[in-house]
């Protein structure tokens, strides 16, 4: 009998352990499946704001494609070109990529393989 009171209750402490890991172990693997992943990309997203500058070409969030033309740092406006005499200001949030010339890598590039034959 009281084997059977000492099992049950060891059982009873062993059930609560597994209850009371198991919400811990879910939110850990909440963070690091949701939480953590949104962070890294608000962190880029703002690196991307914050490296604007006049003649990057970009594209919007809805999917419009331009070149900056001139930036208003105090209200947070920028002035698009997205045609030939066509612009648009917009709002620096809604910059959704900028794309860069490859060309400036490729001559960085090239220029170390000069660096790196020389004797």
């Amino acid at each position: 009998m009281v084997f059977q009171l000492l099992a049950q209750e060891s059982s009873q402490s062993g059930s609560s352990l597994v209850s009371l890991a198991l919400p811990v172990l879910m939110i850990v693997g909440f963070y690091f499946l949701l939480i953590r992943p949104q962070r890294s990309r608000q962190r880029a997203q703002q690196a991307l704001l914050s490296a604007l500058e006049v003649g990057d070409d970009i594209m919007t969030s809805g999917g419009i494609f331009g070149t900056i033309v001139d930036i208003d740092d105090d209200e947070g406006i920028l002035t698009v070109e997205i045609a030939p005499g066509t612009r648009v200001r917009m709002v620096r949030n809604g910059i959704a990529q900028r794309f860069v010339e490859e060309d400036a890598y490729d001559e960085a590039d090239d220029s170390d393989d000069e660096v790196d034959q020389e004797p």
